[in-house]
Protein backbone atom coordinates (compact mmCIF):
# COMPACT_ATOMS: atom_id res chain seq x y z
CA UNK A 1 0.00 0.00 0.00
CA UNK A 2 1.39 3.28 -0.92
CA UNK A 3 1.60 6.00 1.30
CA UNK A 4 -0.91 9.41 0.46
CA UNK A 5 -1.27 12.43 3.04
CA UNK A 6 -4.20 14.83 3.85
CA UNK A 7 -3.74 18.30 5.45
CA UNK A 8 -6.05 18.26 8.81
CA UNK A 9 -7.65 21.43 9.91
CA UNK A 10 -4.70 22.47 11.85
CA UNK A 11 -2.32 21.88 8.90
CA UNK A 12 -0.83 18.83 10.11
CA UNK A 13 0.19 16.65 7.68
CA UNK A 14 -1.36 12.90 8.45
CA UNK A 15 -0.56 9.97 6.59
CA UNK A 16 -2.72 7.47 4.92
CA UNK A 17 -3.08 4.31 3.03
CA UNK A 18 -5.83 2.84 1.13
CA UNK A 19 -6.58 -0.61 -0.07
CA UNK A 20 -9.26 -2.90 -2.19
CA UNK A 21 -12.33 -1.78 -3.97
CA UNK A 22 -15.88 -1.39 -2.75
CA UNK A 23 -17.78 0.36 0.28
CA UNK A 24 -15.37 2.70 2.19
CA UNK A 25 -13.76 1.33 5.37
CA UNK A 26 -11.93 3.34 8.04
CA UNK A 27 -10.00 1.97 10.50
CA UNK A 28 -9.36 3.74 13.79
CA UNK A 29 -6.06 2.18 15.77
CA UNK A 30 -5.69 2.41 19.84
CA UNK A 31 -2.81 3.40 22.00
CA UNK A 32 0.77 2.61 20.18
CA UNK A 33 -0.40 1.34 16.68
CA UNK A 34 -0.43 3.13 13.43
CA UNK A 35 0.01 1.36 10.26
CA UNK A 36 3.08 -0.17 10.87
CA UNK A 37 2.55 -1.52 13.84
CA UNK A 38 -0.59 -3.13 15.11
CA UNK A 39 -3.87 -4.64 13.66
CA UNK A 40 -5.09 -1.88 11.21
CA UNK A 41 -2.76 -3.03 8.03
CA UNK A 42 -3.46 -6.59 8.34
CA UNK A 43 -6.98 -6.29 9.03
CA UNK A 44 -7.24 -3.73 6.30
CA UNK A 45 -5.49 -6.91 3.39
CA UNK A 46 -8.07 -9.35 4.73
CA UNK A 47 -10.99 -7.14 3.92
CA UNK A 48 -9.63 -5.53 0.70
CA UNK A 49 -11.36 -7.88 -1.03
CA UNK A 50 -14.32 -6.72 -0.65
CA UNK A 51 -14.32 -3.17 0.55
CA UNK A 52 -12.00 0.07 -0.06
CA UNK A 53 -10.09 0.23 3.13
CA UNK A 54 -8.49 3.32 4.92
CA UNK A 55 -5.76 3.12 7.18
CA UNK A 56 -4.06 6.50 9.12
CA UNK A 57 -1.22 7.33 11.62
CA UNK A 58 -2.85 8.87 13.94
CA UNK A 59 -0.98 12.27 14.84
CA UNK A 60 2.16 11.70 16.56
CA UNK A 61 2.85 8.63 15.06
CA UNK A 62 4.34 7.06 12.23
CA UNK A 63 4.32 9.49 8.94
CA UNK A 64 2.32 11.81 10.55
CA UNK A 65 2.97 15.29 12.12
CA UNK A 66 2.53 16.16 15.52
CA UNK A 67 1.47 19.97 15.84
CA UNK A 68 1.58 21.14 19.28
CA UNK A 69 0.09 21.93 21.41
CA UNK A 70 -2.32 18.77 21.90
CA UNK A 71 -5.85 19.22 21.65
CA UNK A 72 -8.29 15.93 21.39
CA UNK A 73 -10.41 18.27 18.72
CA UNK A 74 -7.56 18.14 16.51
CA UNK A 75 -7.72 14.57 16.66
CA UNK A 76 -11.20 14.38 15.63
CA UNK A 77 -10.40 16.72 12.81
CA UNK A 78 -7.82 14.64 11.71
CA UNK A 79 -10.45 11.15 11.28
CA UNK A 80 -12.53 13.64 9.79
CA UNK A 81 -10.27 14.71 6.94
CA UNK A 82 -9.28 11.22 6.20
CA UNK A 83 -12.65 9.98 6.29
CA UNK A 84 -13.65 13.18 3.91
CA UNK A 85 -10.90 11.48 1.42
CA UNK A 86 -12.88 8.37 1.66
CA UNK A 87 -16.34 9.81 1.21
CA UNK A 88 -18.56 10.10 3.86
CA UNK A 89 -20.64 8.30 4.95
CA UNK A 90 -17.89 5.58 5.83
CA UNK A 91 -18.22 2.09 7.86
CA UNK A 92 -16.07 2.33 11.09
CA UNK A 93 -13.64 -0.07 12.62
CA UNK A 94 -12.18 1.50 16.06
CA UNK A 95 -9.58 -1.10 17.71
CA UNK A 96 -9.24 -0.05 21.73
CA UNK A 97 -8.64 3.68 22.58
CA UNK A 98 -9.50 4.00 19.40
CA UNK A 99 -13.07 3.65 19.76
CA UNK A 100 -13.47 6.27 22.08
CA UNK A 101 -11.96 8.68 19.52
CA UNK A 102 -14.52 7.41 17.10
CA UNK A 103 -17.42 8.25 18.81
CA UNK A 104 -16.41 11.34 19.91
CA UNK A 105 -16.14 12.04 16.12
CA UNK A 106 -19.08 10.86 15.17
CA UNK A 107 -21.04 13.33 18.30
CA UNK A 108 -19.16 15.85 16.63
CA UNK A 109 -21.24 15.18 12.82
CA UNK A 110 -18.85 12.90 11.18
CA UNK A 111 -21.43 10.41 8.96
CA UNK A 112 -20.93 6.46 9.98
CA UNK A 113 -22.91 3.82 7.97
CA UNK A 114 -22.26 1.21 10.23
CA UNK A 115 -19.32 1.10 13.35
CA UNK A 116 -17.41 -1.68 14.35
CA UNK A 117 -15.95 -1.55 18.10
CA UNK A 118 -13.37 -4.24 19.23
CA UNK A 119 -12.88 -3.89 23.14
CA UNK A 120 -13.08 -0.49 24.21
CA UNK A 121 -11.19 -0.40 27.52
CA UNK A 122 -14.34 0.60 29.76
CA UNK A 123 -13.79 0.08 33.74
CA UNK A 124 -17.44 0.44 34.70
CA UNK A 125 -17.83 -2.02 37.78
CA UNK A 126 -15.94 -3.20 40.67
CA UNK A 127 -13.87 -6.09 38.41
CA UNK A 128 -10.85 -4.35 37.99
CA UNK A 129 -9.07 -2.01 39.87
CA UNK A 130 -9.94 1.54 38.29
CA UNK A 131 -7.33 3.78 37.27
CA UNK A 132 -6.67 6.38 40.15
CA UNK A 133 -7.86 10.53 39.38
CA UNK A 134 -4.68 11.56 38.73
CA UNK A 135 -3.66 8.26 35.64
CA UNK A 136 -3.82 11.18 33.24
CA UNK A 137 -1.31 13.55 35.10
CA UNK A 138 0.91 11.15 36.20
CA UNK A 139 1.39 9.77 32.75
CA UNK A 140 1.90 13.04 31.21
CA UNK A 141 4.38 13.71 33.38
CA UNK A 142 6.41 10.75 32.84
CA UNK A 143 6.32 11.60 29.08
CA UNK A 144 7.36 15.24 29.73
CA UNK A 145 10.67 14.43 31.85
CA UNK A 146 11.48 11.88 28.57
CA UNK A 147 10.52 8.88 30.87
CA UNK A 148 9.36 7.19 28.32
CA UNK A 149 9.76 3.50 29.77
CA UNK A 150 8.11 4.47 32.71
CA UNK A 151 5.62 5.83 30.90
CA UNK A 152 4.68 2.71 28.90
CA UNK A 153 4.86 0.63 31.98
CA UNK A 154 3.01 2.71 34.29
CA UNK A 155 0.37 2.62 31.19
CA UNK A 156 0.45 -0.99 30.90
CA UNK A 157 0.00 -1.42 34.84
CA UNK A 158 -2.33 1.02 36.04
CA UNK A 159 -4.20 1.87 32.77
CA UNK A 160 -4.65 -2.23 31.25
CA UNK A 161 -4.27 -3.85 34.34
CA UNK A 162 -1.74 -5.89 33.13
CA UNK A 163 0.02 -7.76 35.98
CA UNK A 164 3.00 -6.19 37.66
CA UNK A 165 5.54 -9.33 36.94
CA UNK A 166 4.63 -8.91 32.71
CA UNK A 167 5.16 -5.47 33.05
CA UNK A 168 8.36 -5.66 34.39
CA UNK A 169 9.41 -8.44 31.77
CA UNK A 170 8.16 -5.58 28.36
CA UNK A 171 11.74 -4.43 28.17
CA UNK A 172 13.14 -7.50 26.73
CA UNK A 173 9.98 -7.77 24.05
CA UNK A 174 11.33 -7.34 20.31
CA UNK A 175 8.95 -4.78 19.99
CA UNK A 176 9.75 -2.54 22.60
CA UNK A 177 11.63 -0.20 20.54
CA UNK A 178 9.13 0.36 18.86
CA UNK A 179 6.48 1.41 21.57
CA UNK A 180 9.03 3.71 23.16
CA UNK A 181 8.61 5.61 19.52
CA UNK A 182 4.96 5.77 20.23
CA UNK A 183 4.92 6.28 23.78
CA UNK A 184 5.05 10.01 23.65
CA UNK A 185 0.98 9.99 22.46
CA UNK A 186 -0.03 7.71 25.41
CA UNK A 187 -1.60 11.07 27.24
CA UNK A 188 -3.51 11.30 23.94
CA UNK A 189 -5.11 8.28 24.26
CA UNK A 190 -5.91 8.83 27.67
CA UNK A 191 -7.58 12.27 27.12
CA UNK A 192 -10.53 10.52 25.25
CA UNK A 193 -10.37 7.84 27.62
CA UNK A 194 -11.32 10.28 29.95
CA UNK A 195 -13.66 8.33 32.74
CA UNK A 196 -13.51 5.36 31.17
CA UNK A 197 -11.53 3.48 33.42
CA UNK A 198 -12.77 5.65 36.83
CA UNK A 199 -15.18 2.55 37.75
CA UNK A 200 -18.49 3.53 37.37
CA UNK A 201 -21.53 3.03 34.97
CA UNK A 202 -21.94 4.37 32.02
CA UNK A 203 -23.98 7.72 32.02
CA UNK A 204 -27.72 5.71 30.16
CA UNK A 205 -27.45 9.16 27.79
CA UNK A 206 -24.06 9.44 26.76
CA UNK A 207 -24.40 7.56 23.59
CA UNK A 208 -28.10 8.16 22.83
CA UNK A 209 -26.73 10.32 19.77
CA UNK A 210 -25.12 6.56 17.73
CA UNK A 211 -27.92 5.83 15.20
CA UNK A 212 -25.53 3.64 12.90
CA UNK A 213 -25.69 -0.11 13.24
CA UNK A 214 -22.82 -1.15 15.90
CA UNK A 215 -21.61 -4.06 16.59
CA UNK A 216 -18.89 -4.33 20.20
CA UNK A 217 -16.56 -6.82 19.87
CA UNK A 218 -14.99 -8.75 22.65
CA UNK A 219 -12.65 -11.67 22.63
CA UNK A 220 -13.66 -14.68 24.92
CA UNK A 221 -9.88 -14.67 26.08
CA UNK A 222 -10.09 -11.07 27.43
CA UNK A 223 -10.67 -10.30 31.53
CA UNK A 224 -14.32 -10.15 32.65
CA UNK A 225 -14.02 -6.44 33.14
CA UNK A 226 -13.66 -6.11 29.48
CA UNK A 227 -16.27 -8.22 28.92
CA UNK A 228 -18.50 -6.30 31.77
CA UNK A 229 -17.64 -2.96 30.14
CA UNK A 230 -18.26 -3.47 26.46
CA UNK A 231 -21.65 -4.93 27.59
CA UNK A 232 -22.74 -1.97 28.87
CA UNK A 233 -21.31 -0.24 26.19
CA UNK A 234 -23.54 -2.52 24.17
CA UNK A 235 -26.61 -1.52 26.00
CA UNK A 236 -25.54 2.17 26.53
CA UNK A 237 -25.69 2.63 22.52
CA UNK A 238 -29.46 2.37 20.99
CA UNK A 239 -28.16 0.46 17.81
CA UNK A 240 -25.80 -2.34 18.85
CA UNK A 241 -25.18 -5.31 19.39
CA UNK A 242 -22.32 -7.57 21.06
CA UNK A 243 -20.68 -10.43 19.89
CA UNK A 244 -18.08 -12.83 21.57
CA UNK A 245 -15.05 -13.46 19.28
CA UNK A 246 -14.14 -17.41 20.58
CA UNK A 247 -10.09 -17.61 21.13
CA UNK A 248 -9.62 -13.90 20.77
CA UNK A 249 -8.05 -11.22 23.24
CA UNK A 250 -7.13 -7.85 23.09
CA UNK A 251 -4.72 -8.52 20.39
CA UNK A 252 -6.97 -9.28 18.06
CA UNK A 253 -5.84 -11.82 15.69
CA UNK A 254 -6.71 -10.28 11.69
CA UNK A 255 -7.18 -13.46 10.19
CA UNK A 256 -9.60 -14.62 12.70
CA UNK A 257 -11.24 -11.33 13.18
CA UNK A 258 -11.99 -10.20 10.25
CA UNK A 259 -14.70 -13.18 9.02
CA UNK A 260 -17.11 -11.44 11.44
CA UNK A 261 -16.76 -7.97 10.60
CA UNK A 262 -17.35 -8.55 7.14
CA UNK A 263 -20.58 -10.46 8.22
CA UNK A 264 -21.86 -7.48 9.93
CA UNK A 265 -20.88 -4.78 7.29
CA UNK A 266 -22.23 -7.10 4.66
CA UNK A 267 -26.20 -7.08 6.57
Amino acid sequence: MSTSTVISKDGTVIAYSKIGTGPAVLLVDGAFCHRDMGPSTPVAKELSDSYTVYTYDRRGRGESGDTQPYDPQREIEDLASVAAEAGEPVHICAFSSGVPLALEAIRHGLAVDKLGLYEFPLVTDGSRKPAPADYHRRLSDLITAEKRGAAIRYFMHTGVGAPALTVAAFPLMPGWSKLKKSAHTLPYDSRFMSDALDGTPIPTDRYTYITAPTMIFVGSKSPKWMHHGNTALAQAIPTAHYAELPGQSHQVKPKLFTPTLKSFLAR
